[in-house]
């Protein structure tokens, strides 16, 4: 998206395009084959569901036609990742890709290990301890742990009188792929009915894919998972500036 004079704009393609990707399944089946794929325009130019899709499709409700409620249906498919991925802002990775990014995000890093070296936040421990728990050796178990976010924001402790920064610490364990979305729900009143937009419900990859598949790449160093995620957009887009790659995937945790 550009901002022109005060106006936003979509960098889609017009509806009668041959070339624009027309369902979530097709969706589904270009980033399968791309490997990841940021949801908005990101700096490199095409590398993006918005520049892919009809720019008069967003927003509509539709959910035959408009990305915005694909990503919702992605999601909840569970066989692509859907979070915060890509300098804090939306996308997708593939299932194939999702180790490599795991690697090179965490560092190597299983999130209790990162805590136990001092690198985590305890904010970040509050949101992390509600959606995991210890088996009896006290290792960390995933269980299939679906809350919503703003319930996983009040069992946590954040809060007007609580702890502070939720989108932010959410950002930042989505960015080291400790999270990732798995579905969007819409909140219920007293009688039952659905109202409001819907919120997203985050979990640990290892809940949904499992531990061995979620890090399969920590044989090998986090900056050759870096090198190897760099390697596939210059694949894609060989004109792609430096800046811009390092800006996407970040230069990894520390």
């Amino acid at each position: 998206m550009t901002v022109e004079d005060g106006v936003w704009t979509m960098k889609g393609l017009s509806r009668n395009d041959p070339g624009r990707i027309r369902s979530w399944q097709e969706l589904e089946e270009y980033i399968d084959g791309v490997g990841f794929l940021p949801l908005f325009s990101c700096g490199i130019e095409g590398f993006s569901v918005e520049e892919k899709t009809s720019a008069h499709s967003w927003w509509t409700g539709n959910r035959d036609e408009d990305p915005w409620e694909w990503r919702e249906i992605i999601a909840a498919h569970r066989t692509i990742a859907y979070g915060k991925f890509f300098d804090g802002k939306a996308g997708f990775i593939g299932r194939e890709w999702m180790p490599y990014f795991v690697n090179f995000r965490r560092n190597g890093y299983d999130f209790d290990a990162r805590w136990d070296d001092g690198l985590a936040s305890r904010r970040e421990k509050l949101i992390m301890d509600i959606l995991t728990d210890r088996d009896g050796d006290g290792d960390i178990t995933f269980p299939d742990r679906r809350i919503l976010s703003t319930q996983l924001k009040k069992l946590a402790g954040f809060g007007k009188d609580g702890e502070k920064n939720f989108p932010g610490i959410m950002t930042g364990l989505q960015m080291q792929l400790y999270l990732v979305i798995t579905d969007f729900r819409r909140r219920k009143n007293k009688k039952g009915e659905e109202y409001g937009m819907a919120v997203s419900i985050p979990q640990p990859p290892e809940a949904v894919w499992g531990y061995d598949a979620v890090t399969a790449a920590y044989r090998e160093s986090p900056s050759k998972s870096r090198e190897r995620i760099e390697q596939r957009i210059r694949e894609l887009f060989p004109g792609a500036k430096e800046q811009s790659i390092t800006e996407l995937i970040g230069r990894g945790q520390q």
